[in-house]
């Protein structure tokens, strides 16, 4: 009788031990694919920041330029210029973003005025 308990006891603690097993992966899985789609926010987020400014920054130039063009009366050089340099300046916060340019730090900014107004 002793025995028998003692096989129906090793049964379940096998059996408890597998389906364990089998839970963790699950939940491994689970925390995987979380974090995969976590990352995946992250990369649609970054791409409409960067495609919402760069469109942005040619829509400011173009915009700018019109309005020069129709005050000043220069014809289509003014919006042609702006928009370049809203392209340039899209292109610009672009790689600001992304980390190839960085930008200069307030603190250095500073620094530099002071040392123009000290006369050296």
């Amino acid at each position: 009788m002793t025995d028998h308990r003692e096989e129906d006891l090793e049964e379940r603690r096998r059996r408890l031990t597998t389906e364990l097993a089998e839970r963790d992966a699950k939940v491994k899985d689970d925390e995987r694919a979380e974090i995969n789609a976590d990352q995946t926010r992250k990369g649609y987020g970054m791409a409409m920041k960067i495609s919402s400014e760069f469109i942005s920054a040619i829509i400011v130039g173009a915009l700018l330029g019109y309005l020069f063009d129709y005050f000043v009366g220069t014809g289509p050089w003014g919006m042609i210029v702006m928009l370049m340099i809203g392209f340039c300046a899209g292109v610009l916060n672009v790689m600001r973003v992304v980390g190839v340019v960085a930008s200069p730090h307030p603190a250095d900014r500073r620094l530099d005025l002071d040392d123009k107004g000290n006369g050296r």
